[in-house]
């Protein structure tokens, strides 16, 4: 066997891109539509991200919640070469926080973190148009202590003016996380957007030189490295969120958004 045939053999990490979308009653007709099309229209360029890193295989897990929360993927993300899109349809209340807790069971090396290969931080995205209906800060607080979900890159899409921003911020951590849309245009753009950006930055790998390189870690460097490892072993343990994990990346990330947030204050389009 060649040096050649070793290094193909050496198996990728997995990152794995959620995605959380509000199906309640509100969401119906155009905004689910956007929302499926967005999602189908993305699916090659994320099939393009996947074969081109060489460092991570993108899957995709996917969780819609209404009247309760229920996972599309229901045992495994799924590669994104193997992933069809089915369209979703919008009914019931807003059961986010029953999200949050099927999110926190998932979120674990016994269930979709088990890749043997190890897998990248997460990458999470959540969609939603309305308020809360059922004990969200509840299924929030438990969600909040798993090491995985501390570790992921989060970015919430608040969609139309009924949206509870404050609520997508607490989930996200941050309101430069949280993005607003107005219209069918913006909102298919701000998906797509945001799951091939996320995806990329979430599987970025930083390369570590060798001792007889010796060059000095810069401050920015140790930062990006911290949060390109993996995530500890003990997914839902309580443990302090480390910026050296998760800073460096969703700053990265956050940064882009307030770019194309911009793009959408101008973009001139129709509102629901």
């Amino acid at each position: 066997m060649g040096l050649n045939d070793a290094v193909e053999a050496i198996p990728r990490k997995t990152m794995v891109l959620f995605f959380l979308i509000d199906t309640s009653g509100s969401m119906s007709g155009s905004k689910i539509g956007a929302v499926n099309a967005a999602i189908e229209e993305v699916l090659p360029e994320l099939r393009d991200l996947s074969a081109s890193n060489a460092d991570a295989e993108v899957k995709i897990a996917v969780l819609e919640f209404n009247n309760v929360a229920l996972w599309i993927t229901k045992d495994n993300p799924v590669k994104v070469d193997d992933f069809r899109w089915t369209y979703l349809d919008a009914v019931g209340t807003t059961c986010l926080g029953d999200a949050c807790r099927q999110l926190n069971d998932k979120l674990s090396t016994k269930s979709f973190m088990r890749e043997a290969s190890g897998s990248f931080a997460p990458a999470i995205f959540l969609l939603s148009d309305g308020e809360p209906t059922d004990n969200f800060n509840g299924g929030l607080a438990a969600l909040q202590k798993n090491n995985w979900f501390q570790a992921a890159i989060k970015v919430a899409v608040a969609i139309g003016d009924d949206a509870n921003k404050t609520v997508l911020a607490k989930f996200t951590g941050s309101m430069e996380s949280v993005l607003e849309v107005h219209n069918t245009a913006m909102l298919r753009k701000m998906i797509r957007f945001v799951s091939v950006r996320s995806s990329q930055i979430a599987s970025k790998s930083v390369q570590i030189k060798t001792a007889t390189q010796t060059p000095t870690a810069t401050a920015a460097q140790t930062a990006a490295l911290g949060a390109a490892s993996n995530v500890p072993s003990a997914p839902v343990s309580p443990a302090p969120q480390s910026p050296a994990e998760t800073g460096a990346k969703q700053q990265d990330l956050n940064q882009q958004l307030k770019e194309i947030a911009a793009e959408a204050v101008n973009a001139g389009d129709e509102e629901w």
